[in-house]
């Protein structure tokens, strides 16, 4: 089973110059705990994760709070400190030295490379571009299914995910940004972050229409929604 069986699609990355706010509020709103940072032309130059944005700054002491977490609790004086522009950027406090998969790579040797670096996930990268991500949970979905799926019954679902994957690319080329496909004995089980709730419709729409697909179990969510679609 390689990287592209299992990855979430079209990870949500940021731009290294954005301010670190854009980056919390990115990762509050898509529930995940890391982003690729890319540049200006869409390649990927470093990653930016909870840990960076809660490390203390140079000359900052372990007991002074992070600005980005000052603006999820509220803090009064964020707005005057954006319009100062005293704000960091992504640039700054992201970690430039990036551990990455390309799609062909095994999900064995993926998970290797998370335990000797101790990441939570990897990026997966074509001609320096972010194809899609591979965390934690998507390597321990694809190592159950690579454990509990007969041979011929893994080759049919592989096939019908790709099939899957393509009419989801056809129907939204924008208005989410991410995407993870799971595909068992027919059954699809969709899971991502998406900005416009028409656009999950069209998604869940187009991938019952997949043949070969039983059922399709709605696990999106719409940023800024409190919970996942149902």
């Amino acid at each position: 089973m390689r990287a592209s069986d299992v990855m979430t699609l079209g990870a949500a990355s940021i731009r290294s110059t954005a301010p670190i706010e854009e980056a919390a509020r990115l990762m509050v709103g898509c529930r995940i705990s890391g982003l690729p940072v890319v540049d200006e032309n869409g390649t990927l130059v470093g990653m930016v994760t909870e840990r960076d944005l809660l490390r203390p700054r140079d000359g900052a002491s372990s007991q002074d709070r992070p600005q980005w977490l000052e603006f999820l609790l509220g803090s009064k004086g964020w707005d005057e400190r954006a319009g100062s522009g005293q704000l960091l950027s992504v640039g700054d406090v992201m970690t430039s030295d990036v551990i990455v998969a390309s799609e062909d790579t095994s999900i064995v040797e993926i998970a290797d490379m998370m335990e000797r670096r101790g990441v939570k996930r990897i990026p997966v990268v074509k001609d320096g571009k972010v194809k899609g991500i591979v965390s934690r949970a998507d390597l321990l979905r694809g190592l159950a299914r690579q454990a509990e799926e007969m041979p011929s019954a893994s080759v049919e679902d592989r096939e019908l995910r790709q099939r899957v994957i393509r009419a989801l690319s056809q129907e939204a080329q924008t208005g989410w940004r991410s995407m993870n496909v799971a595909v068992r004995g027919g059954s699809v089980v969709l899971r991502g972050a998406l900005t416009d709730k028409d656009v999950a419709a069209r998604l869940i729409s187009a991938a019952r229409g997949v043949a070969g697909v039983k059922q399709v179990e709605d696990r999106l969510i719409v940023i800024g929604s409190s919970s996942a679609r149902t």
